[in-house]
């Protein structure tokens, strides 16, 4: 299983991300997870929303550049070495790293590892042979966190 990563490219100047979280929030669109990547001029805003056709429809409507790629979001153990055995595993097999991201659902139990490699299929195959499991853009969606931290 696979997830649509949107990346999203925009001057690096004041203001544009607080234009990209409006034209998602407008559009009712809810961001998942996100990590922005910058040069002098420009950045590369990479993001996993719940509706993703819905996100690149209201971003090129208002203008913005946008492109969209199929990423693997791996449920790994959220203790020491948890990410390390993912990462061997690709290594490995050659592997490329391109891109990555993750976050904790369940302190000390779950998080999920965004990746984009250079061979998605490859990838992909080896992750769930290794009995790793993968998420969908709806199972992804639908993942509600541990609260552990009260508000």
């Amino acid at each position: 299983m696979t997830v649509h990563q949107i990346s999203v490219f925009a001057e690096n100047k004041p203001g544009q991300l607080a234009r990209l979280t409006r034209i998602l929030g407008k559009a009712k669109v809810n961001i998942r997870a996100t990590t922005i990547a910058t040069t002098a001029t420009f950045g590369v805003i990479n993001l996993v929303v719940d509706d993703p056709q819905k996100a690149i429809k209201a971003i090129q409507k208002d203008g913005m550049m946008v492109t969209t790629k199929e990423v693997i979001a791996v449920i790994i153990e959220d203790r020491p070495g948890g990410l390390d055995r993912l990462t061997q595993l690709l290594f490995k097999e050659d592997i490329n790293v391109n891109n990555a991201y993750g976050f904790v659902l369940d302190s000390w139990k779950t998080a999920i590892f965004v990746v984009e490699v250079d061979d998605t299929a490859k990838a992909q195959k080896l992750i769930e042979k290794a009995g790793f499991k993968t998420l969908d853009d709806e199972a992804l969606s639908a993942v509600e966190p541990f609260h552990y931290v009260k508000y």
